[in-house]
């Protein structure tokens, strides 16, 4: 690389959700246009996802994204007292109240990362939280204390330094909420982490590749963490699940648009446990 040069671990969230976003993500994957893929282990599409991203695993960093706020419980112990899972506004309030199960929350965690291993054969390489719950209250300790307990110990998203220069309000709750207690927390501990995430918006964009190309300009000159949710989502679902700006990120990964503004960027992908 050179002097000029920068790297980015490019994250996509939500794999295992739905199959539509699934089989994108995997395309994806086998194009060489992402770094990291972050996997819900509780959704019903999951086990059959994996199987297809499994040939592919030593393209990418694969992670559990694990989740509390979509669909079901996986242990009974959670299924018992949440039969289905809150919002994602009622669990910031439970845990700043420290109203939540840390017991059953703790089982949830035990089995999400159990259906990862089970998929995949392996521990996650990095942990992170689907609207990332991993930074609240309660479950921030259960989640480090789980990825310390493993022989290599994975990474953790770090959402406490959020870069950007638009969508201050939702970047700002994410670090307030949970984010830089998470990151104070990990400096601690000595735990392995992105320095900045950046790819914080709020789906309503039209212009995605103008945001993106502002987001590499942002790019710290020791690389960073950009999340994505790409997806192929039906014309009759573009409304669930952020389903129009899923297709929209797609189709600007999969295009050489996003190969140019890379070039251009001078910004190659890197796994983030390659950066040092």
């Amino acid at each position: 690389m050179s002097a000029r040069s920068r790297v980015l671990a490019l994250c996509a969230d939500d794999f295992g959700l739905s199959a539509p976003i699934s089989t994108a993500i995997t395309d994806l994957v086998q194009h060489h246009r992402l770094s990291s893929v972050s996997c819900i282990t509780n959704a019903a599409n999951f086990a059959t996802a994996a199987a297809s991203l499994y040939p592919h695993l030593e393209q990418v960093e694969v992670g559990l994204h694990f989740n509390l706020t979509e669909g079901q419980p996986l242990s009974p112990a959670l299924a018992a007292q949440w039969p289905l899972l809150p919002s994602i506004s009622r669990l910031i309030l439970r845990a700043h109240m420290g109203a939540i199960p840390h017991a059953a929350i703790q089982h949830e965690l035990d089995a999400q990362w159990q259906a990862f291993h089970t998929a995949f054969g392996k521990e996650p390489d990095f942990i992170d939280g689907h609207l990332h719950v991993h930074d609240l209250p309660i479950i921030r300790e259960l989640v480090l204390e789980k990825a310390r307990a493993q022989h290599n110990i994975p990474w953790v998203r770090n959402t406490g330094n959020i870069a950007g220069s638009e969508y201050n309000f939702k970047r700002i709750m994410i670090e307030l909420t949970g984010g830089r207690a998470l990151q104070w927390k990990m400096r601690e501990l000595k735990l392995f982490s992105n320095s900045v995430l950046i790819g914080v918006y709020n789906f309503d964009v039209v212009d995605y590749r103008a945001l993106m190309q502002g987001w590499l300009q942002q790019l710290p000159e020791k690389g960073g963490l950009i999340l994505c949710h790409p997806g192929h989502i039906p014309p009759t679902e573009v409304t669930l699940s952020h389903g129009s700006a899923r297709a929209t990120e797609y189709r600007y990964f999969a295009s050489d648009e996003f190969l140019q503004d890379l070039h251009a960027a001078h910004v190659q992908l890197q796994p983030l446990s390659q950066q040092g």
